[in-house]
This record gives structure tokens, sequence and C-alpha cells, in this order.
């Protein structure tokens, strides 16, 4: 499973709670999507996490820039995602920073509102933030292989409170 978490925007934990804290545990690749918000707070994830990748978002101190790149390539089960926290240039900026890239998908943080959007070039996923919504669903999205030999993955965001709210599937 791939789980992918942001905007955690904390000084010395993880904030994982209930499902999204069992989810990491479990998962096989764990992506964060920026604004860990302090070094002891990606050194948690880290220490979660089996495999854990990882941007720098606005909101990250020094020591976690020296430690993560803005954006990062990633694949999953044969689908390719490029990684950043934002783009300036909202999701036409995002969609061309990831074709550049010959990706497949999208994963970005920054606004806290989860939301997977498969209406343009390529499918956009935002996790939300599982620790500081600000007014939106407190989450994390967990990915798995469609089925045996696809490339595809369905996925779902979640609450920490394990509640699935929104299901969808990446066809690279």
């Amino acid at each position: 499973m791939l789980v992918v978490v942001s905007d955690t925007h904390s000084r010395e934990e993880s904030k994982l709670q209930g499902r999204t804290a069992e989810a990491v545990r479990e998962a096989d690749l764990v992506i964060h999507v920026g604004d860990f918000y302090r070094e002891p707070v990606l050194d948690a994830f880290e220490s979660a996490a089996r495999t854990l990748r990882g941007v720098y978002g606005n909101n990250d101190d020094a020591a976690i820039r020296d430690r993560l790149p803005e954006v990062l390539t990633v694949e999953y089960e044969g689908v390719r995602f490029t990684v950043t926290h934002r783009h300036r240039s909202g999701d036409t900026g995002l969609v061309m920073l990831a074709r550049e890239r010959d990706a497949d998908a999208v994963i970005c943080g920054h606004s806290h509102r989860p939301r997977f959007d498969d209406s343009g070039a390529l499918p956009i996923l935002n996790p939300g933030s599982h620790a500081q919504p600000r007014g939106n669903r407190p989450a994390h999205a967990e990915l798995e292989p469609a089925s045996e030999g696809a490339s595809a993955l369905t996925g779902s965001l979640v609450t920490p409170g394990g509640e699935v709210f929104e299901e969808f599937r990446i066809d690279p």
C-alpha cells in the first residue's frame, strides 16, 4: 500500500492518530508532501514508516530543506508520480511540471483540502492534512494496485477515524 500525507505543521511529533497512524506503519511506501514544519517531525515519520519519500513545503525549516527536494518523482506499482508541495501556477503548472518529468499523475499539498481531480490532462491528488485540516476533513490517501498485473491504482481519501469519503482510480 502507498500512503500519502501532507501538512503536518508540528514542532515535535508526527501527530499520527487512528487509521492514519496504522496506514503509515502498514504501508510499503509513505509519501509526505511537505510542511512537516520542524526536523523532529521528519525524523518521527522516518521512524514510523518502512520507506518514506518526501518533499519540503513552504513552511519547512532549513534542516528539512537540506534533507529533502522541492520536487520528487516516485514510481509505485508502475504508476509514476510527480510530487511537490505546491506550484504557483496552480493545477496547470502542476500538470506541466509532471509532464516534464514523464509522470502519470501529480501529488501535491499546501491547501489542506483533500481532493482527487481527474478532469484535466493528468490526475491530481492532494491528501489534505491529517493534523491541521483548517475547516476541511482531516485526511490522508491510501492507494493499492487495482488488480494483479495491472499498472492502475485504486485509492481512497480516509479520515484518521477510518471513514472513507472519496474513492478514485489512477490509470497511467
